[in-house]
């Protein structure tokens, strides 16, 4: 049953979530890391998702996408993360970390603090727990903008939180895809209990621009010593400054800074508790896009008490109000656990991201809602963004108004976007999808004028070329970098671009989309884009056999031949930026017409033949591609993975 939304869950939904699915990449033959999901607290579109970053040693294949590995070392507790996501890893910034011992530990080279975990991990919804193996036991817990953490230290010992500005999540493998530190400052407050701050980090999976993150963070008792550092990671020379060595002078320990500059890129802060009697300590951290003064406020407002279960407990009251309790099913002891866990797990992510940073957008002012990692839309917008639709309308017309106003900022809605900024572009313009949908549903409080000009951006102007490392033919941030292509040819060419065959599929569709809110804001439009939206027949080789089907989507060069010798529909080479054709076969993406199934069964060889083709990529041992990691382990020639 769908519900129109209730004041507060009846039900506790959220003991059906199981935030650990898809946390493991369980992958025959392979030494496999994690599975890009975050795991830890957050609430419904936070701003915030409070985790552990982790480093997996010794892997074949391992991204950090989400921070969590399953066996990965600890390296920080930090409060942004993305969720779901491949490719290579983004934020993992504004960090923590528990010490034991400073012995050994060098505070520009993080790898002499990482700890691996004992035990097990513990995660339900607005809560995440795992011990370190110095015996530091972490809690935390997360508001929209804010994270409390609580870290309960062996009896005896020392008590250290290191505060390293210039942490961010690496690549394993390192590459184009990377982040990069770019620079970051930090205040320790009179008393020691209050620091505030910025990091600025750039590049990852989105290449984007730099962008600044400011940080409130507190403790509930005052260390008994504070010292900020900074340094260069290649520097030998540590350079520290002690504000406060035990009890000094007011004046003395100040309100003094430390501000990253070309010799000492790298800034943080270490905290010391040497009082026996404090065992826990409790830290409440905010951050803000816009000011530390933001971030201030959102972590006294969003996180009022030091008891980390009052969080715990509104995250909750939240998550099953404004989501889980929208679709209600039975939960009595004789339904199947098995499906009531994957409902309510599957709204749980779908929920983690985009990001509703309405009020908290740097780069322009205005009333128009903000919204950021959509990451991305080429994924989300054939079934996530309709269900947005039923369940969430509020905000869904919120996000929708935020992609009209990147274009209007920006000149062009993104089809990927993260840290502010648009990219990556896989094969498509997938915002046009997602709001022709929109438009044919009624959704109201849309701008369908704007809206349509947008689209139009996208159908017509050639994007500007970032000369990016993962493709340097045509602009991946943003638009449908082929045009030059589409446009004059009718299809995208293989020997002048990459992913033609994908890439042809995607814009046929996205054209259809242009074409049906054309019916209502622009009558004359309306044909031509309808006309566009068949151009994928123009790729379609009606002589092309394999395993006595025939008729597939082939590569077709610029000059209008057909380049299909020794061409194999059920192969993709790479199967990556450069290939025929992106995470799928030219098999497989020869079914992806959605708007044209008639013509495409026709094309098949009509029902009982389109019928025969569909069973058949559905039949094990039928794949031919190795896919390696991407695969899955899955031997059917249509893989979900």
């Amino acid at each position: 049953m769908l519900s129109a939304g209730l004041a507060a869950a009846q039900v506790d939904y959220s003991q059906y979530v199981n935030p650990f699915i898809g946390s493991e990449g369980p992958f025959p033959g392979l030494a496999f890391g994690g599975g890009d999901i975050f795991v830890g607290a957050a609430l419904p579109f936070g701003v915030t998702k409070v985790g552990i970053d982790t480093y997996e040693d010794n892997v074949t294949f391992s991204t950090l996408n989400g921070g969590y590995t399953p066996q990965g070392r600890v390296t920080a507790i930090s409060m942004m993360h993305e969720s779901g996501t491949g490719g290579a890893p983004k934020y993992g910034i504004v960090p923590q970390m528990p010490l034991t011992t400073l012995e050994g530990v060098d505070v520009l080279d993080n790898t002499t603090y990482w700890q691996r975990r004992i035990g097990q991990d513990t995660a339900r919804v607005g809560y995440f727990a795992t011990q370190l193996e110095s015996g530091v036991g972490v809690q935390l817990s997360a508001g929209r903008h804010s994270g409390i953490m609580n870290y309960d230290f062996p009896a005896g010992g020392e008590k250290h939180i290191l505060v390293d500005l210039s942490h961010y999540l690496p690549s394993e493998t390192g590459g184009s895809g990377n982040q990069a530190y770019v620079g970051g400052a930090i205040d320790l407050q009179p008393g020691g209990k209050l620091y505030t701050g910025y990091t600025t980090v750039g590049g990852g999976w989105s290449e984007s621009a730099p962008m600044t993150v400011y940080v409130c963070g507190e403790f509930e008792e005052a260390p008994d010593q504070a010292n900020t550092f900074t340094g260069r990671l290649t520097d030998p020379i540590q350079r520290y400054h002690t504000w406060s060595n035990g009890p000094v002078p007011q004046a003395v320990f100040g309100n003094l800074s430390e501000v990253s500059g070309p010799l000492n890129n790298r800034v943080g802060a270490l905290f010391t508790w040497a009082n026996a009697s404090v065992s826990t300590v409790r830290s409440r951290v905010g951050i803000s896009l816009i000011s530390a003064d933001k971030a201030c406020n959102f972590k006294n407002k969003e996180i009022g008490s030091w008891n980390l279960n009052d969080t715990v407990d509104a995250a909750v009251q939240e998550w099953n109000a404004d989501v889980f309790s929208k679709i209600q099913v039975p939960t009595d002891p004789a339904q199947n656990r098995t499906n009531l866990v994957l409902l309510y797990s599957s709204l749980y992510f779908m929920h983690l991201m985009p990001s509703d940073r309405t009020g908290e957008n740097p780069l322009w002012s205005n009333e128009e809602p903000s919204w950021d990692d959509f990451y991305t839309l080429w994924d989300i917008f054939r079934c996530t963004t309709s269900l947005y639709h039923l369940i969430q309308p509020e905000r869904y017309v919120s996000m929708i108004r935020a992609l009209i106003d990147i274009w209007r900022w920006e000149g062009f809605m993104p089809d990927g976007r993260s840290g502010n900024y648009n990219g990556l572009v896989q094969g498509g313009s997938n915002a046009d999808n997602v709001l022709a949908d929109a438009y044919v549903k009624n959704l109201p409080g849309i701008n369908w004028t704007e809206a349509y000009q947008a689209m139009l951006t996208d159908a017509e102007v050639v994007p500007y070329n970032t000369f990016s490392f993962t493709d340097f033919t045509a602009s991946v941030k943003e638009g449908r970098g082929a045009l030059y292509d589409w446009i004059p040819l009718g299809y995208v060419s293989s020997d002048r671009s990459t992913r033609p065959i994908s890439r042809s599929v995607e814009y046929a569709l996205n054209d259809f989309s242009l074409s049906q809110v054309a019916r209502g804001v622009a009558p004359n439009d309306t044909q031509k884009y309808l006309r566009r939206s068949a151009q994928w027949q123009n790729i379609w080789a009606h002589n092309v056999t394999h395993k006595n089907f025939t008729g597939f989507l082939a590569p077709r060069l610029s000059d209008g031949m057909f380049n299909t010798s020794g061409y194999n529909p059920a192969l993709c080479g790479e199967c990556e930026w450069s290939a025929i054709s992106y995470e799928g076969t030219p098999f497989e993406y020869s079914f992806t017409i959605p708007h044209d199934m008639q013509t495409l069964i026709q094309f098949m060889g009509g029902p009982v033949e389109f019928e025969r083709r569909l069973d058949y990529i559905f039949l094990p041992n039928t794949s031919e591609q190795n896919l390696g990691a991407n695969g899955a382990g899955i031997t059917t020639l249509m893989n979900i993975g």
